[in-house]
């Protein structure tokens, strides 16, 4: 299996997690390319971080303390409807999907994430 390597040095992702393991993970996953990796552990912060970097991507968690993955990426959305917003959950059920899409997110993956999908997904959008 030949794991491709993408350069997004110039990019920063936002990973919305709240559970450090998923994190770590994928800050292993997406660290190889180089890009700038921002934490944010709920919803609000994720908002507040936005805000006050040049983000470029956004992996969104949709169970989150404080403000969901939902509200967070409409407020984001809101104050830039053209930064890509993935949502991730954990509860892989088919009405995730669609409430990402409507909430806004550009697209979706369900966990376990495969980290290879993950990246081409991420890729499709740089």
């Amino acid at each position: 299996m030949s794991t491709e390597t993408f350069n997004w040095s110039e990019k920063t992702i936002l990973i919305a997690e709240d559970v450090a393991s998923n994190y770590l993970f994928l800050e292993e996953v997406i660290g190889r390319t180089g890009a700038k990796i921002l934490w944010a552990k709920n919803g609000q912060n994720a908002i507040e971080m936005f805000t006050q970097n040049n983000i470029d991507l956004i992996l969104m968690d949709i169970q989150m303390p404080l403000l969901n993955g939902f509200e967070a990426t409409r407020a984001i959305k809101k104050i830039n409807p053209k930064v890509p917003v993935i949502s991730q959950t954990a509860y892989a059920m088919a009405e995730d999907r669609g409430k990402s899409i409507a909430a806004g997110c550009d697209d979706y993956i369900s966990k376990p994430i495969s980290s290879q999908k993950l990246l081409h997904l991420i890729n499709k959008y740089f």
